[in-house]
């Protein structure tokens, strides 16, 4: 008679060292405690990882946020992914709440690298089955994987506090033509929060040839005076783009102007730049960590944790991700 063995799942979830704050959080919400790893840097920069535990047979989730030094930490979540593959993990899902590289999706101009695509390729040798992100840069870094991504939006998160917070008359305003998807999201969830008169417009901007963090609002194609303007983006990296815009809308007439962005980059002059602009709140995820110097008055932090943890769960109990999000997180 063929012998016969029953066996249970068991998720183990294991934090690099880019966002391990995001990360406890997230065990705490799953009722899981992180799994004992060890994580160091010799003296020439090389990093070592060893999970403390035996994980053969389980499902891993190596929660990883690319955060700077951002080539470090996709390193130590490719370290953490191959040695939970040679410890015999039975399933790898890298979790990247803030997935580095994702604006080098395309070539801009010739003789650049698809900086994207490589990653993905990275992350598949290392031996990930599976990606869970939050807002990628566009939609279409998913293709660039040859098997499943769990493609997460905050959009629900800071809606939620928005609707709270709003009052009056509100335009939602992507930065860009291109934006105008993140936008119309917004401005649904918004109303179906119970905002009322929600108007949609964009920003026509500039990017001049061969630079890479400087755009130049031209002008406002919508209705926006008198009206709360809520600038809606994936991320705030030096935050040149969005200052121009909300200056632009304040031109323009806006009664006030609210920056909501996943990602909170806030790389150089950024917490200058949206410190002294006209600018009565910013709006981020906890996807990447701030430092203390990265804290003003005015930002205001959401915890992305509870929505990443109910994704996890539902990828470890073989659930829809998609229903977390009524279907609109693509």
């Amino acid at each position: 008679m063929p012998r016969e063995l029953v066996t249970k799942k068991q998720m183990v979830l294991a934090a690099g060292r880019g966002h391990h704050e995001l990360a406890e959080e997230i065990g705490v919400s799953l009722d899981v405690p992180l799994a004992q790893v060890k994580l160091s840097t010799f003296a020439n920069g090389e990093i070592y990882c060893r999970f403390g535990e035996s994980i053969r047979g389980c499902d891993v989730f190596v929660i990883q946020s690319h955060c700077e030094p951002i080539n470090d930490h996709v390193m130590e979540q490719l370290l953490l992914i191959d040695a939970a593959k040679r410890a015999s993990a039975k399933r790898i899902t890298a979790v990247c709440p803030y997935y580095g590289y994702s604006r080098q999706d395309r070539k801009a101009e010739g003789r650049e690298p698809i900086s994207a695509r490589l990653v993905a390729d990275m992350l598949s040798v290392a031996g990930a089955d599976r990606v869970v992100s939050v807002d990628l840069h566009t939609g279409q870094i998913q293709g660039f994987f040859d098997f499943p991504v769990d493609h997460l939006t905050a959009v629900p998160v800071i809606a939620e506090y928005l609707a709270g917070t709003l009052d009056g008359d509100v335009t939602v305003v992507a930065p860009d033509a291109g934006g105008g998807k993140l936008a119309r999201r917004y401005a649904t969830r918004l109303e179906g929060e119970g905002s009322a008169d929600i108007e949609l417009a964009f920003i026509d901007k500039h990017r001049p040839k061969g630079t890479h963090n400087l755009a130049v609002a031209t002008e406002v194609v919508g209705n926006v005076s008198g009206r709360t303007c809520v600038l809606v983006d994936d991320m705030i990296d030096t935050a040149g783009t969005v200052v121009s815009a909300a200056e632009l809308l304040m031109a323009r007439g806006a009664r006030e102007v609210i920056i909501a962005a996943t990602h909170g980059l806030l790389s150089g002059p950024a917490v200058d730049r949206l410190k002294n602009g006209p600018v009565k709140e910013v709006v981020v995820t906890n996807t990447l960590p701030l430092s203390d110097d990265k804290i003003f008055d005015t930002l205001r932090v959401l915890s992305i944790a509870p929505l990443l943890a109910a994704a996890i769960d539902a990828v470890f109990g073989d659930g829809s991700v998609s229903g977390l999000f009524g279907g609109d997180n693509f």
